[in-house]
């Protein structure tokens, strides 16, 4: 989604509700931040308006700041050491592109940025079956000045194809007004369909 979509506000909501689903076990999240984007004030908030007690939540939370391309994959190609460190169950990545976007700027760089992207996908995928774990990342978008994408505003996922065939499901997020609007862009079992939500 684009920017405001509501991609890190559902990332901080899934924090919450995780730690719910793995109260009575140790497991832990961690959240891998290349944007700045994590706010501890955010999830207490979040915790505090559905009934539960924010601090053992923030607890379970290990943030991880990333500065560089080269950073983020060396956080990742170590993540495994990472999740059985913290014994994590899930892994959020919020954006998975920002800092390659920024850095691999024109199409000479693009063969390369997408080599890269291509290895820390496979990596987080093998993590997600080994570990039996969820991995949840935040993905950009581009825009498409030719509508050749209707219903999207000539927009789609950053990345191209590898981002794609990177994740099992895939949910797309658009402003729509005050309201958020999330259609299951993608998915082995659910159909294409969409939902309004607000933030």
């Amino acid at each position: 989604g684009e920017f405001g979509s509501g991609k890190s506000q559902i990332c901080h909501t899934l924090c919450v509700a995780a730690s719910q689903l793995i109260k009575n076990d140790s497991g832990n999240m961690i959240f891998v931040d290349s944007e700045n984007t994590f706010r501890a004030d955010r999830v207490h908030q979040i915790a505090e308006q559905r009934g539960f007690d924010p601090l053992p939540i923030l607890e379970k939370i290990f943030h991880c700041k990333v500065y560089s391309s080269e950073h983020l994959e060396a956080v990742i190609n170590d993540l495994d050491k990472s999740i059985e460190q913290y014994n994590a169950k899930l892994v959020i990545i919020d954006s998975i592109i920002s800092l390659h976007r920024a850095e691999y700027s024109g199409r000479g760089t693009l063969a390369d940025r997408q080599q890269r992207l291509g290895k820390m996908l496979n990596k987080i995928r093998r993590y997600a079956d080994v570990y039996n774990i969820a991995v949840v990342i935040t993905n950009q978008v581009v825009s498409y000045p030719d509508g050749a994408h209707p219903g999207f505003d000539s927009i789609k996922a950053a990345g191209g194809n590898i981002m794609g065939h990177g994740s099992t499901y895939r949910i797309f997020l658009r402003k729509a007004g005050k309201n958020r609007v999330a259609t299951m862009f993608d998915s082995p079992s659910h159909p294409y369909e969409h939902v309004k939500f607000s933030i």
